[in-house]
């Protein structure tokens, strides 16, 4: 095995890492578990998650929430009411309106002003409702769906049960008309949409004693019946359309009714799938693929800002009902990487904002292509005002000390928010989600990203900063000397001549002075070695990792070893169905990397791969001996192949014997090796492992497309390194 360089290389250091209108489209991780398994075909051995021991703000706030994760032992039971609004928060709406405490008092008077709120209206039920094509009568059920849950609303802070029983009376009157959805592609939209907020506002009333249990039994079995299958047909089929025909909207209204339906009608299955989408989905409303790509600062870049800002924010709205039903439940997928929802909600925020110049704020823009097509810039109506804002800033600066400036603005200067009369949210949010702020926190979510010469951090603010104050030191701890000062707006700041190795933390200043230090994050100008399977054993099912970060693992099979390339053995992969399974989220948080290994072809099998990290075909980052061409390629993509970067070498990787591999990333350049030389580079790389996400998988032999083959021939020394190594490195990697 060549471990020459490992000489070369200075002691170890652990790279750091993360907290870490209508629609007519037709058609230094600190791991605290360290594993990997060796898989076995399609039913292989699982993946073991690693986590980073930290805990955030957002663990500290709610230690019972599971970050999405499933429960485990009995069975969920779901509290009630439990969507949008729990008892406790009605209890603060009722005191805070008592008191003629504002905002709240504001956000009262709107409701009752509203004519939907009104007492003496008489409900319209449809037996079918068309939302698309000739015939469509869609708003006659989202007015009636605004007036049950306004009149909910107005009788849980009025404790008056006028209201409560006049909202019975149209939740009635649509459960025993309803049978039918139909329409074009939008009865998707129909049953999303409406379907969340039927189910919201059946939710609130549940607790009624004048609502019959007969009665609620029947509007349970509506939603199961006429919205529910709509919402399961669309995510495992997306309407008969490739998965990226379909914008993020249309997942994520139906994630929201999905599992809005699932706690109305306490059905854990439902529930679950819901859950399971959101982390794991191939669609555009799933978690990653929602916010396309974040930019330094954490400004997330959302998957429909190229195309419109009615849609864009529509999908903040949607995502965030979601988002706090599952909060509701006790899963906080508000924090799911790295509160990815708050960089876009940010982000679409910003966009939106007047710039006091006649113009509108700036915000970095990353090409985007999709099914659809390829946009460069912002879509067109900048400036929209939609009243989806405060339940998202609640969530992060009320509940959590976490800082939310572009949304602060956005709900501001929509204050009181109502519902808009549209039907595309049921609004009202400066009385039912305000919430007083939460104060002496400090920045959190600190990472840093080595790219070249440079170090990159980015942190998340707390709301009564005036500033920021970046600090260095030598190691773990401190001492921290001051690096920067008076950082302001996107909380991101570069340093442009790094330590060898640093320990960086960032601290809050205003008025009162200087808060308490973010998490520590460490970085090593120096390639670090993050992995090292040797494959040298000769019998059993362990194999080691050399660097003593991870621990024994299983091996494919119990006689897939053979001779290595030099001294000790090599795992064996028999194209048919060995492959190996590298720990989820290994690499997720670098930047520069390099990947080495030796391989051994038996066939020269097209697309089969050396090795594939990823989240499925959404996002992945590979290498193949052998492409269409015949060529090896590096390949980085984060949306499904459209917006693929690859470097390509200039000749075929020989089959029967031993060739060493190896790609690297130094900041925007990617090197492709063959035996130690670069045979091909590409100097304008936007995307580093850390785009990829969190839950990738990683696979030496097998790829994240179900149809391509399995890798035949034998795999040697396989390292993975944070940093990139220099060429004469990777030569002596190649040549020990």
């Amino acid at each position: 095995m060549a471990r020459a360089l490992l000489q070369m290389l200075p002691s170890k250091l652990k790279p750091c890492g993360t907290a870490m209108t209508h629609d007519n489209n037709q058609g230094a991780l600190p791991f605290s578990r360290r594993a990997f398994m060796l898989g076995i075909g399609a039913g292989g051995l699982g993946l073991q998650a690693c986590s980073n021991g930290e805990e955030t703000q957002a663990d500290s706030a709610d230690a019972g929430r599971s970050a999405g994760q499933p429960s485990e032992g009995a069975s969920r039971v779901f509290v009630h009411p439990g969507l949008l609004h729990t008892e406790a928060d009605f209890t603060r709406m009722r005191e805070k309106v008592a008191l003629g405490a504002q905002p709240w008092t504001d956000g009262w008077n709107a409701l009752i002003a509203n004519g939907r709120s009104q007492l003496g209206a008489a409900p319209r039920p449809l037996a079918q409702v068309v939302r698309g094509g000739d015939g469509s009568n869609f708003a006659q059920m989202y007015i009636d769906i605004a007036r049950a849950y306004q009149l909910a609303l107005r009788w849980k802070v009025s404790q008056d049960a006028r209201y409560a029983d006049q909202a019975v009376v149209f939740l009635n009157a649509w459960s025993g008309t309803l049978t039918s959805i139909v329409g074009n592609a939008d009865r998707f939209l129909a049953a999303g949409i409406y379907g969340y907020q039927f189910a919201n506002a059946a939710e609130i009333m549940r607790s009624y004693s004048g609502w019959a249990a007969e009665d609620f039994k029947r509007f349970q079995n509506m939603m199961l019946t006429v919205f529910y299958p709509w919402n399961a047909d669309f995510l495992k089929n997306h309407n008969g359309a490739v998965i990226t025909n379909y914008w993020a909207n249309w997942d994520q209204c139906t994630l929201a009714s999905m599992l809005s339906i699932g706690v109305l009608c306490d059905r854990e299955d439902l529930y679950d799938q819901a859950l399971a989408y959101y982390r794991n989905g191939q669609g555009h409303g799933a978690g990653l693929q929602a916010v396309y790509h974040v930019h330094p600062g954490n400004l997330g870049q959302w998957q429909e800002s190229g195309r419109d800002q009615g849609h864009s924010t529509l999908g903040i709205g949607l995502a965030g009902a979601f988002l706090e039903a599952a909060w509701n439940q006790g899963d906080d997928l508000y924090s799911y990487d790295n509160h990815r929802f708050l960089a876009g909600a940010r982000y679409v925020a910003k966009s939106n904002l007047p710039d006091g110049n006649g113009g509108f704020e700036g915000v970095p823009y990353l090409p985007y292509n999709n099914k659809q097509g390829y946009s460069t810039v912002l879509g067109g109506g900048l400036g929209i005002k939609r009243p989806v804002w405060e339940l998202v800033l609640h969530h992060y600066e009320g509940r959590l000390g976490i800082a939310a400036p572009e949304v602060r603005q956005q709900a501001l200067q929509l204050r009181p928010e109502y519902d808009g009369d549209n039907g595309d949210q049921l609004g009202f949010g400066t009385l039912t989600f305000a919430r007083d702020p939460v104060a002496g926190a400090r920045p959190s979510g600190l990472t840093a990203r080595l790219q070249a010469v440079k170090v990159e951090l980015s942190w998340w603010g707390v709301p009564d900063a005036d500033s920021y104050t970046v600090k260095r030191g030598a190691r773990a701890g401190g001492p921290y000397a001051v690096v920067a000062t008076g950082v302001t707006s996107v909380l991101t700041w570069t340093d442009t001549a790094p330590l060898a190795s640093a320990w960086y933390v960032v601290t809050a200043v205003n008025g009162a002075g200087e808060s308490g230090t973010s998490n520590e994050v460490a970085v090593s100008t120096q390639a670090q070695q993050l992995l090292q399977l040797t494959f040298d054993e000769t019998t059993g099912t362990a194999a080691v990792d050399a660097t003593g970060q991870w621990p024994a693992s299983k091996t494919v099979r119990a006689d897939g070893w053979a001779a290595g390339r030099k001294a000790g053995h090599s795992v064996v992969l028999d194209g048919v169905a060995d492959f190996i399974a590298l720990p989820a989220n290994v690499i997720a948080s670098l930047s520069d990397f390099t990947i080495a290994t030796w391989v051994f072809l038996d066939a020269a099998t097209t697309w089969a791969r050396v090795f594939d990290f990823g989240s499925g075909p959404r996002r992945s980052m590979f290498l193949v001996a052998r492409n269409a061409q015949g060529l090896p390629q590096f390949s980085i993509d984060t949306e499904h192949g459209y917006v693929a970067q690859n470097v390509v070498g200039q000749t075929a990787v020989p089959t029967g014997q031993w060739t060493h591999l190896a790609v690297t990333l130094s900041g925007q350049l990617a090197t492709l090796y063959v035996d130690g030389v670069a045979v091909g580079s590409k100097a304008d790389v936007v995307y580093a492992p850390y785009h990829l996400g969190v839950g990738m998988a990683g696979f030496i032999g097998k790829s994240q497309y179900a149809t391509d083959p399995l890798l035949k021939g034998k795999v040697d020394d396989f390292s993975i390194y944070a940093g990139a190594l220099g060429a004469a490195a990777v030569a002596a990697l190649a040549t020990g």
